[in-house]
């Protein structure tokens, strides 16, 4: 089940579980999972991409290892808000995967994640090498902390 909306995401998982968050590149899909509170994103691995069948199966196995409720998937907006072949080519992907397994599927702007992600990697004073190691996974943590944060404060709304 695609859901565009955050709080429909939200209103979808089945509580206390925990939900991952991807960031889908066109050479790696970086994946982050939360705790089954749904208040910490912890960086998980990099999936170097092959063929969607592949990439679809081990985001699944991690699902299932982990007993995963959902996946949100970083929307790449452009600067100014609209979309381009990027966004297309994600909104598709999550498309497959819906036709793969029952888990809800939400999306989160993920404009300037990797920046972040690099910015806090620098400041940890960490290699390059191990910087283009982690990026993507670490961009991921980015995405689904978002979405924690998020989903915080619609539990927490009147």
């Amino acid at each position: 089940m695609i859901c565009d909306d955050i709080a429909d995401f939200a209103a979808a998982l089945p509580p206390n579980r925990a939900i991952a968050g991807l960031d889908l590149g066109t050479r790696t899909i970086g994946v982050a999972v939360s705790d089954a509170l749904l208040s910490v994103a912890t960086p998980l691995e990099t999936i170097r991409r092959k063929k969607f069948a592949t990439d679809a199966g081990r985001l699944l196995q991690i699902a299932a290892e982990r007993d995963l409720a959902g996946f949100v998937l970083g929307l790449p907006f452009n600067m100014d808000g609209t979309e381009g072949p990027r966004c297309q080519s994600t909104r598709a992907f999550a498309r497959n995967l819906a036709g793969l397994c029952d888990l809800p599927i939400g999306f989160w702007d993920e404009r300037l994640s990797t920046v972040a992600a690099e910015r806090a990697l620098l400041e940890a004073d960490t290699t390059r090498k191990r910087r283009a190691e982690v990026i993507d996974h670490v961009a991921a943590g980015y995405i689904l902390q978002g979405v924690l944060d998020r989903l915080r404060h619609l539990r927490e709304a009147p």
